[in-house]
């Protein structure tokens, strides 16, 4: 793709675009199969080669902080240290789970480089300050609700913290079902886990957190919502979650796609969502400035680079 990652083939033709993508998406996806093995094994092993040991970090601090939060409901006292072991290691195996933090750890990454490069700010993006001053009121308060969500999910970032609140729902189920293995390891903890875990699910709110909020103010823009698929305007949270939608992608999966070994998958992405190949090449410059669009990519239809991107998923990609 780009000059930097992808080996164009000869020629500018849309068949040969398309060989290109498709071979540049099996690659990276081949290599993302061997992401969630070797972090889980990094984090056991708290050593690193192949990760930064800044996302390590992080990781580790989120996974740490949902042990807390359920030990905080549990009043575990004493024995909280060797109960959060044992659940962090619960955690560890569940891939879903901690694909889903290596996701965010990623996407503050990337939050941050673009609030170093292109001065973008965290929290409030052009496009949130033109959603907070909407004359529907509706809008107004759903982006300002939103805007409190982020700023808290910065803050958190910055301490390597993650609250049990913010998880989607079917993670926030598998959490709770670690706690309810280490109940049955742990017989005396059982009524206290029982409410424990009846609380958390009482209190919890999916369509309240901030991947929640994201969904509902992207969708709430209906057919204009195609402005959020600029990064630089829509800021990195709404990008990333516009993205998926119009893709019809995980966001996880898309926030894997901003990395450098899924270029191609990004770039199917934007297209299948509709952006136009100058448009495509904008979010390049921003995110990637040193990568290029392989030749012919403007002659690649939205049809077809989501049937590209479908064949690669029906090949073994997995995203959250």
């Amino acid at each position: 793709m780009i000059d930097r990652a992808v080996h164009p083939a000869s020629g500018e033709n849309g068949e040969n675009v398309e060989a290109v993508l498709r071979e540049e998406l099996a690659r990276g996806d081949a290599m993302a199969q061997t992401v969630l093995p070797i972090l889980r094994h990094l984090i056991a092993a708290e050593a690193s080669s192949v990760f930064s040991d800044e996302i390590l970090a992080r990781v580790r601090g989120m996974l740490a902080d949902l042990a807390s939060g359920l030990l905080d409901s549990l009043g575990a006292g004493a024995d909280a240290e060797r109960y959060a072991d044992r659940l962090t290691h619960g955690f560890i195996d569940n891939p879903a789970l901690l694909s889903h933090i290596h996701a965010l750890a990623l996407e503050w990454h990337l939050t941050e480089k673009l609030q170093s490069r292109l001065a973008l700010d965290p929290i409030v993006s052009p496009l949130l300050q033109a959603l907070i001053a909407s004359p529907e009121p509706a809008t107004q308060e759903l982006a300002m609700t939103y805007l409190a969500a982020q700023a808290r999910w910065c803050q958190a970032q910055r301490r390597m913290k993650l609250p049990l609140r913010e998880l989607p729902g079917d993670l926030l189920h598998a959490v709770l079902l670690t706690l309810r293995a280490l109940a049955e390891a742990e017989p005396h903890l059982g009524e206290r886990a029982m409410q424990a875990e009846s609380a958390i699910r009482q209190s919890y709110d999916e369509g309240a957190s901030r991947l929640g909020l994201a969904s509902r103010l992207i969708m709430s823009i209906g057919s204009g919502a195609q402005v959020a698929l600029s990064v630089s305007h829509a800021g990195v949270s709404l990008f990333l979650t516009a993205l998926g939608m119009g893709s019809g992608q995980g966001r996880d999966t898309v926030t894997f796609s901003t990395h450098e070994a899924q270029l191609a998958r990004m770039a199917l992405a934007l297209r299948a969502a509709g952006l136009k190949p100058s448009a495509v090449e904008e979010q390049f410059l921003a995110i990637h400035p040193d990568v290029t669009l392989p030749p012919g990519f403007e002659r690649l239809g939205p049809d077809r680079a989501a049937a590209i991107l479908a064949s690669g998923d029906s090949a073994g990609h997995r995203g959250g």
